[in-house]
């Protein structure tokens, strides 16, 4: 480029990029950059319209998983729109203390290195470690947010057991308590006896086990006289069987029901028969075993029927309490003798059978889950779930996509009552508090709140609220709550919520539940809700689906298909990551990701790069748009696509479909503006304007102003997606301090708002399908790229008279000579016309080198034929083989038919 081109908008600008795109070697920079220019803080008093989310908090011992990377991108993205359109942004960060996970952790540190575990230490002392072990370990996930470009309101990052949110937990504690909404009570939990706790619901993963199915005799050993038959995978638990359960028609046992059994072991229970509608008559004898203290159908039975209750297992899992022989064994050891003994009495009636079943194990300690009768402290959810469905059936929470509502109704509709209490020490510790003993035993209970203290010689609840409970308030607790706050005054309720569908149920719903709660107990704080109705605390919820490998399989370490986001941050880039996770990222429907889709959004990213860096040494700058009718076909066009496309990604982004937005940038980029208007923008912008005529001048400034303002537009569209280049290359462009404030592009920013040019549109593509036909037949006949063409075409007869320049100047193919004497012609079927295009290649072509390539080309295509062909002939593959493999073999096939068929017609084509 001459200097003169550089002078026709000002200051060539491609010297502040780099000579290569190296994501690595800026994207810290960058991101600490923002930090300390403090773009990414909240300001409260602000008169921007308010848009907030709070981040989920992630445990305090994770690390940055593919689940993470996708939920942080998409909120990412959001947050950075939003404020480039002008909102006072809140993004707050924080943690989780993750009760469990911590707590094992560290346990596991303390015996590998001391030898000891907690019990040496004493409760204070241990839980000094565990802040010890906080704050040295506990930031690597917030290292990891920075790397991705999580533009996160840092200076309000909070953590679960800070003291804000531990006033925050004992404050609603007491205010349910008060209300009777929290009470103690013996009921059946997922049981940890490694842990020794209880667990929640998502802390169970089920995996296929291979167990036995043993068939026990129960009553009489003769079968002339009163028995039963039942089966089971867990013997040991026969220890509290306290009933067998039929079915109230099952005319089989109809005269056994109300008669009771011995147990074969102990002498203090007697197994009564019950009719009740939960047995199956048609599987296996249609007699169910009840042991409701170890088996959560049973308990249900259990109350139903108002059965005694035994607990047959200690904390570690190990039979007590039976007064039999196994006392003090290990469940599973257990098993085996409570079986043997059984089959001495001569009550196993069948030979034990392998039996593969689904069984419940603790995701933290990995052992099998214990169902066991427990008291515990539970939340009353009536009245919560109800005020949670509520919200949404009135509308003032939006679940997006509404194909979810049916999942949040099924849950909030019919909800259990929700277990809080875990037997450890890191937590938030239940502010109940005991006084002594009386004559009778019984001892008072005091519930204190955070600003009251406990009445002396009175001694507090040893265990701690579920990791859940404080994760419940995160929406306003993290704002300062119970306090009234300019925070929760501006960014409450907050916008949105975006997590997972996964944990709608164990999160989301909780959240809901505590959120309208709240808001009914502390309206003045959190604000009036619709119509009179509780405050919610996010008005907008979406959830998005979970991701998959390329097969669509869950990423396990099993199946050792995990991917971890830091390797793509490494290899590839976090805008990589980040476009290749929104590029897939549609509403609660899962997406599978592999190598190729990281490969695709690096190819991305420097195709960006290269393509702004040429545009900018060709003098592309962003000034204010030309008259409209001072434009040629190609600028009108690609503005008015530019705007078109702004249009669809606004349209997108409001209703949180980012897979379509991300696609739609992708390919207007990269299809229209790369690949197009930039080679169009060659021919326009003369080579050496001193020289050019002043149309030419003219024509040249505006293209290199429309170029200027299309790659800005396009910039500032990606920036939520991908920060990091985007600033780098609009910087680069405008000169402007930085791409995060920018103004989000409307219409004035691509073609003014002015009604589309349709006509321009159509010569245009016009113009691109010729040009493309001409590149393809030049190809087929072997003519070198570089090597021009005399072509004879009635530009006039397509109405692509100004077209002319530029599609001869793609095309290579050139004006025809007085002596033209054409070798070939093409027919091409345009918008209003079909065009006949007469070629001559003569000389242009080496045929005897040309047909010795193309016979290679033949060769290959045959080779893949004939081994598609084998393996689509062989009966046993086609047996064997996935579906996935066949259909790919098939497509191999057609592809190489297809090969074979177009190598074949220009080799005829040659030889004749």
């Amino acid at each position: 480029m001459t200097e003169a081109n550089r002078d026709l908008v000002g200051t060539n600008r491609a010297d502040a990029l780099p000579k290569n795109w190296e994501p690595q070697q800026v994207e810290a920079g960058l991101y600490e950059g923002w930090v300390e220019a403090g773009y990414f803080e909240a300001d409260p008093t602000s008169d921007k319209p308010a848009y907030s989310i709070v981040l989920p908090p992630p445990n305090v011992t994770g690390q940055l998983h593919m689940g993470h990377a996708l939920d942080h991108t998409l909120m990412d993205s959001l947050i950075r729109r939003k404020r480039m359109q002008g909102f006072e942004v809140l993004w707050l960060p924080g943690m989780d203390h993750a009760g469990i996970a911590t707590q094992t952790k560290v346990e596991a540190k303390l015996k590998a290195e001391e030898g000891k575990d907690r019990y040496d230490y004493g409760r204070e002392e241990f839980i000094d470690k565990v802040w010890e072990w906080k704050q040295e370990f506990g930031g690597t996930i917030a290292k990891q947010m920075r790397a991705i470009g999580d533009s996160v309101d840092w200076s309000r990052e909070r953590f679960t057991l800070d003291d804000g949110l531990s006033r925050a937990v004992q404050t609603i504690f007491k205010q349910l308590y008060d209300r009777g909404l929290i009470y103690r009570d013996y009921r059946l939990v997922n049981w940890s006896p490694v842990l020794e706790t209880a667990v929640s619901d998502i802390e169970v993963v089920y995996n296929d086990v291979d167990g036995e199915f043993v068939s026990i005799r129960y009553g009489s050993l003769s079968d002339d006289e009163p028995h039963l038959i039942v089966a089971t995978t867990r013997v040991e638990t026969m220890l509290g069987d306290v009933a067998i359960a039929v079915h109230p028609e099952d005319e089989r046992y109809a005269h056994l029901v109300g008669q009771e059994f011995d147990h074969p072991f102990r002498d203090d229970l007697r197994l009564k028969v019950i009719a009740d509608d939960y047995v199956d008559m048609e599987l296996g004898t249609g007699a169910v075993k009840i042991t409701p203290a170890h088996d959560p159908n049973d308990y249900e039975m259990g109350l139903r029927h108002d059965l005694n209750m035994p607990i047959i297992m200690d904390e570690q899992g190990r039979i007590a309490n039976t007064g039999t022989q196994f006392d003090g064994m290990d469940r599973f050891e257990a098993r085996v003798k409570v079986r043997e003994a059984l089959a001495e009495q001569g009550r196993i009636v069948k030979e034990v059978r392998p039996y593969v079943h689904s069984v419940g194990h603790s995701e933290r300690s990995g052992e099998p889950i214990e169902p066991r009768l427990s008291l515990q402290w539970f939340v009353k959810v009536d009245e919560l779930a109800r005020m949670s469905g509520d919200a949404v059936r009135e509308g003032d929470t939006v679940i997006h996509p509404q194909s979810m509502e049916k999942r949040y109704f099924d849950w909030v509709d019919n909800m259990h009552d929700w277990t809080i209490s875990r037997q450890l020490w890191w937590g938030h510790r239940i502010p109940i508090w005991y006084g002594p003993e009386d004559a009778n035993g019984d001892r008072d209970i005091v519930c204190v709140g955070p600003d009251e203290e406990p009445p002396a010689g009175y001694e507090q609840d040893p265990d701690v609220l579920d990791t859940w409970f404080s994760s419940a308030l995160w929406p306003f607790s993290t704002m300062g709550w119970p306090d009234k706050t300019p925070e929760l005054e501006k960014f409450y309720p907050t916008s949105v919520l975006v997590t997972a569908y996964d944990i709608l149920f164990f999160w989301v719903a909780r959240m809901m539940m505590f959120g309208t709660f709240a808001g009914t107990s502390t309206p003045e704080i959190l604000g009036e809700g619709k119509d009179g109705r509780p405050q919610v605390p996010f008005t907008d919820l979406y959830l998005h689906g979970l991701v998959r490998d390329e097969k669509g399989r869950k990423m396990s370490k099993s199946l050792g298909n995990g991917i971890d986001p830091m390797d793509w941050v490494e290899r590839y880039g976090a805008d990589a990551l980040r476009f290749a996770l929104a590029r897939g990222a549609n509403p609660g429907i899962d997406l599978p990701i592999g190598e190729d889709n990281a490969t695709s959004a690096r190819n991305f990213a420097t195709k960006l790069f290269n393509a702004t860096k040429f545009a900018l040494m060709n003098g592309a700058a962003v000034d204010e748009l030309p008259q409209r009718e001072s434009l040629t076909d190609a600028d009108r066009w690609i503005l008015d696509r530019a705007e078109e496309v702004r249009r669809d990604v606004d349209a997108y982004l409001d209703d949180y479909q980012f897979a379509k937005a991300n696609e739609e940038l992708y390919h207007f980029a990269w299809d229209e503006l790369c690949d197009w208007y930039l080679e169009i923008a060659k021919t326009q912008i003369p080579r050496d304007a001193a020289e050019a005529a002043p149309e030419e001048q003219e024509t040249g400034r505006n293209t290199q102003i429309v170029l200027g303002r299309v790659i800005d537009v396009v910039l500032r569209l990606l920036h939520p997606t991908m920060p990091f280049i985007t600033e780098v290359l609009w910087k680069a462009l405008t000169g402007n301090e930085t791409i995060t404030l920018a103004a989000w592009p409307t219409e004035a920013d691509t073609n003014g708002g002015v009604e589309a040019d349709l006509n321009a549109r159509r010569r245009i593509e016009d113009a691109i399908k010729l040009i493309t036909e001409l590149r393809r037949f030049r190809s087929d006949q072997g003519v070198k790229p570089s090597q021009n063409v005399p072509a004879r075409l009635d530009f006039a007869a397509a109405d692509l008279v100004s077209q002319e320049g530029m599609v001869r100047a793609i095309a290579k193919v050139e004006a025809p000579a007085e002596s033209f004497a054409p070798s070939a012609s093409i027919e091409m079927r345009l918008s209003n016309t079909t065009l006949d295009v007469a070629l001559d290649t003569s000389g242009t072509v080496d045929v005897a080198a040309e047909r010795k390539r193309l016979e290679k080309e033949l060769a290959a295509a045959q080779k893949e034929l004939d081994t598609t062909a084998g393996k689509l002939g062989n009966e046993q593959f086609l047996a064997n083989a996935p579906e996935h493999v066949v259909e790919k073999i098939k497509q191999r096939q057609q592809v190489a038919q297809e090969e074979f068929e177009r190598v074949s017609a220009r080799l005829e084509g040659l030889n004749g």
